[in-house]
């Protein structure tokens, strides 16, 4: 499965489909929460978000990460219960905005009526994100164009995981890209993507499979009608 180019929408998409008709969920541990932080390699390179338990580095919402943010770093574990549980609040927020950006089409299957309303997911999503106080710093290398990131100020603690979630989540949601942003209508499918060119409608080549071989189902097999 492709990767997409924003942590925001691989958070949102840790909620899936699991292949029996239900949904999983790939956090519902902190083992799977680690898991997951560990996955995101081929992410983390494409958006800058890497942490190697011994400084800092840019992440995907343009913060910096040390230290717990890597998983099995020698600093510790990426994530408790408690953290967990705040990654988790973050997500629900997100999805709520990604199922009101998505507005009139419909939004993700997966849990549409157990979101908060967009007041409270927004309020949730800036204050998650505020929890780790970040200062603007300008790098411009000699050989290349400037750069703006954000750095954790002087007085914060080592890396918030659900604040760099939230911040990406912000990012995302303000971003350019948002107006490209779909919810998968694929028959099980409950991923949120980005269009990539006026004629996607769906995730991925297999959701697109399974939805023409529903159709054609339903076209062969639809009840007679009454005279």
């Amino acid at each position: 499965m492709t990767t997409s180019r924003y942590l925001a929408l691989e958070l949102a998409n840790t909620v899936r489909h699991d292949g029996d008709g239900g949904v999983a969920d790939e956090l519902s541990s902190v083992d799977g929460l680690t898991s997951w932080v560990a996955a995101q390699e081929e992410l983390k390179a494409a958006e800058e978000f890497t942490a190697t338990g011994t400084g800092a580095a840019p992440t995907a919402a343009g913060a910096v990460a040390t230290g717990p943010l890597a998983a099995g770093s020698a600093t510790g574990p990426v994530a408790d219960e408690r953290v967990r549980t705040q990654v988790l609040a973050v997500r629900a927020a997100l999805r709520a905005l990604l199922a009101r950006a998505v507005t009139p089409a419909p939004p993700s299957r997966a849990d549409a009526d157990q979101l908060p309303p967009a007041d409270q997911a927004l309020s949730r999503l800036n204050a998650a994100a505020a929890r780790c106080p970040v200062v603007p710093l300008l790098d411009w290398p000699t050989d290349a164009a400037p750069v703006a990131r954000l750095l954790p100020a002087a007085s914060a603690s080592p890396v918030d995981l659900p604040a760099v979630l939230a911040r990406a989540a912000i990012a995302f949601l303000g971003g350019p890209d948002l107006p490209r942003l779909r919810a998968c209508t694929a028959p099980r499918c409950v991923r949120y993507f980005l269009k990539e060119h006026g004629r996607q409608e769906f995730c991925k080549p297999s959701c697109g499979n399974r939805a023409r071989a529903a159709r054609h189902y339903r076209r062969h097999h639809a009840p007679p009608t009454a005279n």
